[in-house]
């Protein structure tokens, strides 16, 4: 609720631009225009510098080209400590060392002429593995010179409560943060009512997705993770960007996407990639062990037909 204030006098302001790769969109309520676009570039930019695969100059492209690792920033560290976590609890599913096989696959900063082969895929993974990777204090190392890491697969999470944070710091406590689709919710609208969420999902032909349920939040995060937009045709073999690291090649299983609740857009961010390489009772089962996750997926049943199951706290957040 908006106390201290006629509900007249809050406005809705609504910041947008391109970062990391996609768009961001910011809107708050408040009673004046406190936080500005070059403000939110800034913080976005600055993540970039420490975390951006595409920048020569970034903390992560340094840390990659180097022999035995560098001293890296404190947002680094932030995200390097949650990646180990979900890592660890998810017995490697969620792997950050996975980019130099993201890479291979034509998913990376790098063009491929072709597809690699199983010879080629098995001496990657050999520089595959989180627990190659180490950090003590601001100092993450590596075990071997050829291990690469790529945070895509949380880093979006975190600078969403980047800015989550610092809209809460200038004492905005109502506010929808996007960025590439994932999100977080803070407070209520002007007249006291809960945000509204849409929840994507593909439509029957695996195609354009759709807007599948709505949502009410007045707090959490969502993110979601799906196979149904970036891929490569393989013959007649659809590869997507999501690869296992366990086994070097592209996710196959009944899942075409996963939707995660969760209390801040890291962690949802985190678990969302690792549930879409597990089967569907499984995601479901693990997501059950987390108090604090629910979970929507999408996949495919064994008929063929695109349905759609959901945790019991997920249910709760839906308005249809």
């Amino acid at each position: 609720m908006f106390f201290g204030f006629n509900k007249d006098e809050i406005k809705r302001f609504q910041l947008t631009g391109n970062a990391q790769g996609t768009t961001y969109q910011v809107t708050y309520y408040n009673t004046a225009e406190t936080v500005e676009k070059k403000q939110i570039d800034s913080i976005l930019i600055a993540i970039d510098s420490s975390m951006s695969i595409y920048k020569p100059y970034s903390l992560i492209s340094q840390f990659n080209r180097s022999e035995e690792g560098i001293e890296i920033d404190d947002a680094f560290r932030t995200v390097i400590e949650k990646s180990m976590l979900i890592s660890a609890d998810t017995k490697g599913l969620f792997d950050i060392t996975v980019g130099p096989l993201v890479t291979a696959w034509g998913f990376g900063n790098k063009e491929i002429t072709q597809l690699p082969d199983s010879e080629i895929i098995a001496e990657i993974k050999k520089c595959v593995g989180y627990h190659l990777v180490e950090l003590k204090g601001n100092y993450l190392s590596k075990t071997k010179p050829c291990v690469e890491i790529n945070v895509n697969g949380i880093a979006q999470g975190y600078s969403v409560d980047v800015i989550a944070n610092y809209l809460l710091d200038q004492g905005i406590t109502s506010f929808i943060v996007e960025i590439g689709g994932e999100l977080r919710i803070q407070g209520v609208k002007p007249d006291g009512s809960a945000m509204h969420i849409g929840i994507e999902g593909p439509a029957a032909d695996n195609e354009e997705p759709i807007i599948k349920h709505i949502v009410k939040l007045n707090n959490g995060a969502i993110t979601t993770s799906g196979n149904y937009r970036q891929y490569r045709q393989a013959g007649t073999k659809r590869v997507t960007h999501l690869i296992d690291p366990r086994t070097g090649y592209a996710i196959d299983n009944e899942l075409i996407s996963v939707t995660v609740f969760a209390e801040d857009a890291m962690t949802a961010d985190g678990y969302d990639n690792a549930l879409m390489a597990m089967h569907v009772n499984e995601a479901l089962s693990s997501v059950e062990k987390h108090p604090k996750l629910e979970a929507y997926i999408v996949y495919h049943d064994k008929q063929g037909n695109v349905v759609d199951t959901m945790s019991n706290g997920f249910k709760q957040l839906l308005i249809q």
